[in-house]
Order: structure tokens, then sequence, then C-alpha cells
């Protein structure tokens, strides 16, 4: 009996999934490289001696919010909200793309890729006392799926199933592993109470603060005016080794302001403390005053070492008048940067010209080796240009004059059934003319929007400007209710999951997505699938590059500019650690130095006088 159950056991063992006899870890990366590892005691971009106190506000960066759910298309989520919620791992900001375990006590990903088991800790806890279960992070998945922003759905759409495993665990079960950023972007998934929510609809605005489990509570709610939070005295997960030396300043408060002008002058007279400046102009001039001479306000280049931020006008390929490349090619040569960035930038800027410059990303020169074996396969289905030339966005020398890209671009505008008629370019086929409206909530961008509409002029194209309330706006962009519009895509290291909310086929027609553009490219999707797919960092990038250059060459918009560097201006109360995390400006791992403070106030209200 005793060999036959030994037999038994090893058949057992024998046909057991791999997934069972995974080895459960503190964290996962995208490539299985982790920087930190099982005994780790904190990020080294924090001082785990850091001192906990003080305040520090923010102006937020867009000028209104009606609600405290950021997890739904409905409504404008308030700044910092996400705050009050705990996930189940957090993402090392020193490292492409890992994440280590928060509420979840340890992460399990088969070998097979198929499934990741999160086990949770015990004393996870909800603010109000009661424990983070498997249930919780079941529900919160479910919801988020099913009612949730169209990014859930597309991040969580190759989950075939989620179940409970043991007293504490959680098994996704993969539709396939071909995703293999899935894991941790279930990693990244904030865990939300069953039982708060099973009494309130999840899908409606709301003013009242959510149950959370995070660092922060939320203290006062002033709608449309300010919020502020408050770090939570005994919050479960204080000393744990990802949380150490973060979240120090007791209290966090976001002040709304109608722009960005109003906002500069106040943090100049010191109502705020802390800014993120994202205008070339204010950053070189506008912090002049007494308080800057006086060294009572400093300010910084923290490097970032993340793709720049892909910006710029964006067509609604919904539209008519956009739908013909060769109109979209030709647009951009009314967009003088090279003017732009001397006369109005101070020099600061450098050309977008990829959806991931910055990085060994971008694609450069002509595609060769892997990358044109990739391509190979779409020949025929994309412009014969990916094959032959680099891509670059129009240049000019500074002077404002166009002239020469003024005749390019009529030269294609003629090509695509556009003609002159007196001084109105007129469309060959239904004798409209060349119209649209740029939508616009910074009155800002006021100053760069102009003169692209002055050189459009020159082509016999009319663009009205429209500065709408941030409101508006956001419930346009949302419907898709725009021609041309100022956009912006924040990219990652590895990119992965999200590429199919910006630019995949499925996502163009969910309203709220973040494809405002309304890309709808075969190729684009094929290319996006094998970027997902890939299995080393090597591969990644290879895959990214080949991404990069279709969508540089369907001119989907006129691409903007960037800069490598977090621009921050600071009342000179804050320290930060000796090293800065190299993908984000680490705003977390500041604190206030009493002793600063208290000079700084002293000396505060005379200068501002001045």
């Amino acid at each position: 009996m005793r060999v036959a159950y030994g037999l038994w056991l090893a058949l057992l063992f024998s046909l057991t999934p791999i997934a069972a006899r995974s080895a459960a870890t503190h964290g996962i990366s995208l490539f299985g490289d982790l920087k930190y590892g099982r005994e780790f005691e904190h990020f080294d971009y924090v001082d785990p001696q850091a001192p906990k106190g003080g305040t520090m506000r923010f102006s937020a960066f867009i000028s209104t919010f009606d609600t405290l759910n950021p997890f739904v298309i409905k409504g404008v989520p308030a700044s910092g909200v996400q705050m009050i919620f705990d996930t189940l791992a957090v993402a090392s900001q020193d490292e492409p793309r890992s994440v280590y375990g928060l509420v979840a006590e340890s992460i399990e990903l088969a070998a097979d890729r198929l499934s990741v088991l999160f086990t949770l800790r015990r004393e996870a806890r909800f603010h109000d006392g009661t424990p983070i279960t498997s249930e919780d992070v079941i529900w919160t998945f479910e919801i988020l799926r099913a009612k949730g922003l169209p990014s859930y759905r597309s991040y969580y759409s190759n989950v075939d199933k989620v179940e409970k495993e043991g007293d504490r665990g959680v098994r996704f079960s993969f539709k396939s592993a071909e995703n293999r950023e899935l894991p941790e972007i279930l990693g990244e998934m904030p865990v939300l109470s069953r039982a708060y929510w099973s009494e309130r609809d999840f899908e409606k605005t709301r003013l009242d603060p959510p149950l959370g489990s995070g660092p922060y509570t939320v203290e006062t709610v002033d709608p449309g005016h300010s919020i502020t939070y408050r770090r939570v005295a005994d919050y479960w997960a204080a000393d744990l080794p990802v949380n150490k030396g973060r979240y120090n300043v007791d209290v966090i408060r976001y002040d709304y302001y109608r722009d960005s002008t109003v906002a500069l002058e106040a943090f100049k007279a010191g109502q705020y403390d802390v800014r993120l400046e994202n205008i070339s102009k204010a950053w070189a001039t506008g912090y002049d005053g007494p308080a800057l001479r006086a060294g009572l306000i400093k300010k910084m280049a923290i490097p970032d070492g993340r793709p720049s931020r892909v910006q710029g006008f964006g067509y609604n390929l919904r539209r008519t008048i956009f739908q013909d490349p060769r109109v979209r090619e030709a647009l951009a040569y009314a967009f003088d940067f090279d003017w732009s960035n001397k006369e109005l930038f101070y020099g600061v800027y450098t050309r977008m010209r990829s959806y991931f410059d910055n990085s060994e990303l971008t694609a450069i020169g002509v595609p060769q080796g892997d990358e044109l074996t990739i391509l190979e396969k779409f020949r025929g289905q994309i412009p014969d240009r990916v094959f032959t030339a680099s891509y670059d966005p129009p240049k000019y020398d500074g002077s404002g004059n166009i002239r020469d890209g003024v005749r390019a671009a009529l030269t294609l505008l003629k090509a695509a059934g556009w003609s002159f008629k007196g001084e109105k370019l007129i469309n060959d086929a239904t004798g409209r003319p060349f119209e649209f409206e740029i939508l616009l909530f910074e009155p800002a961008f006021e100053r760069i929007v102009l003169p692209f509409t002055r050189d459009l002029e020159r082509m016999g194209i009319t663009a009205h400007l429209r500065t709408v309330d941030p409101a508006q706006y956001e419930k346009r962009m949302e419907t898709f209710d725009f021609d041309m519009a100022v956009v912006g895509f924040g990219e990652e290291q590895s990119p992965g999951e999200e590429q199919r909310e910006y630019w995949g086929s499925q996502a163009a027609d969910e309203p709220g997505s973040r494809n405002v553009l309304g890309i709808r490219d075969k190729v684009v999707d094929a290319l996006i699938e094998q970027l997902i797919s890939a299995r080393d960092r090597v591969g990644l990038v290879i895959r990214a590059r080949a991404l990069d250059r279709v969508l540089q060459y369907g001119y989907y918009l006129i691409p903007h500019y960037y800069v490598s560097a977090f621009r921050v201006a600071y009342w000179d109360k804050f320290r930060r650690p000796a090293i800065s995390p190299k993908y984000a400006v680490g705003f977390e791992t500041w604190w206030v130095d009493p002793a600063a403070e208290q000079s700084l106030e002293a000396r505060k209200g005379e200068v501002v006088k001045q």
C-alpha cells in the first residue's frame, strides 16, 4: 500500500499544472529582471529616515472637478484622488517595468504564463478597519471590467477568469500567454471595498469621500475649488519596504484656478507650494520676482528618463476632411516649429518626430534586420517610404519664411482633390471650402495655435480657434466631438497594453477611450499585438520601432516638441532624497524641513509684498 500510495503521489504531482508548482515571489517584472531582492528594505530613491509632517499644496492641472470616483467615464475626478486607494502591487520608479507587492504579500506567475496568483497580506485593511479580502479583489476586477473606464475593458480583455484560491489568494487565468505585461497590469489594479460599493451606484458621480485603504484619506472637499487629503496616521502599510520613505507630508491640497496665468501668479504670491511648469515662456521669465531673487522660490530641472510624451495637433479621422493621408501630411507644413522655438519657446524644446522620443524605442534611419523582417510582411499595406526614408517633420530656418513648405503642401492637396478658387481652397468634388475648428481648453496654447492658423490661411485653409472650459472640453473629447485638438499621450519605458487604447481599432469606437484620433488600421493593430507579446527587451525595442515607423507615416498628428526634464518650481521648505527616481518626479518622496519652513514663513510676508 505504501508503494502504491507513493506511486499515486508521484503521478499526481506529474499531472499537477506547472502553475501550481511555480515559486511565489515578492515582485515580478516584464522580463524577469527585478532590481530589488526579496529582503530589500526600501527603494533606492527614498530616504527611509525622512521626517513626517507639514503641508504640500499644488495647483490642479485642470480647472474644476465634480467627482471623487476616478474609475468611471462620468464626471471629472479630483486631482490626487488615487492616493486614497491601495493597489495589489507598486511599480518601481527606477526600473523599466517591475512591480512589488503591496496589498499582495506574494505574486506567483505560472511558468507557462497562463495565470498569476496574488496572495493578500493578512494585515491589509480599509480605512474603516475591515480587512481587504479576496472577494474585494474579485469584485473590483469585475466591476472595473463591466462598468469602469474603457481602458479597463481593454487592459483586462485577455483575462479568461478570476477565482479565489485558498483563504487569501486570487488567481487570474489568461486566454493566452501572449500578453506578457498583463500580470504587471493586474498588479497595479486598485482594490475597492465590495461592502462599501454594494450600497452605492458605482457609475454615478459623487463628492462624498469613498472608502479607501491607501496612505491618504479625503479631509475636506470644496467642489470645483479645492480638495485636501490627510495622511492616515495608522496606515496599515506604512512600514512595508515599498512605502518606506514615501508619503511623508501630512496634508496635501490641490487648489483649482481658471487658467495657468492666474495659477502662476497665485504661486508667486505663496498661495501654494509646488508647481510643475509646462510652458516655456513662463519657465524662462514668469517666475522672476522678489521671492525668486531672495531664494525663497527654487527652480530646478529634474531629468526625466521616460520616453517623451507624445503631443501634437491631433486630427479626428472620423471627419471626412482628414481621412486622406496626403491632406494630413500637407497640413503639417503649416506648423513652423523652428520659428516658434526661437520666438516663443526660448529655444528650449526639441522637435518631436517619434512616438517614443527620448528613448531607445525611437525609429531612426531605415528599417534593418529583424525590424525589416517584421515590416516586410506588411509591404503593400503601408507606405513605401517606411522602407526607404526616415520620417522627419517639415523643417524651416526659423525666419518665419515657409514658402517652400506651402508649395509642397499645395502639391499634396491638389493630388488629394483640392484646388484654389480665389483665396480659398475648395474641394473639387463637393465644392466646399477647407474649413475646420481647433479645440482648446488652455488659453496659454493660443499663442502657439494662432501662428499655425495664420500659416494655414496662406494655404487657403480656414481654421477657427475655439477655447472652451475644461468640463466642456473633457466631454467633447470623450464623445469625439472635435475636428482638431492639441492631444497628448504618455508613453512608458516598456510600452504594451496601453498602445491598444491609444491607437487600436477597437478603442476607436468606444466613447471615452484614449484613441481620440480614431485610428483604424489593421497593420497598426497587428504591430501592437506583436509589441505586447515581446518575450525580451531586445524584441520589445525592435517591435516598438516597427510600430513607430507605421504611426509616423500615418500622419495622424502634427508633432509638437518635448523637453527631457521635469521643470519644478517650489517654495524652499522641502527637501528630497539624494537620488531621484529615473522615471518620475517623486513628489511622494519629498518632505517638509521644519526649520526651513519656519524661516520661510518669517520672510515670506515681507518679500511677497515687495
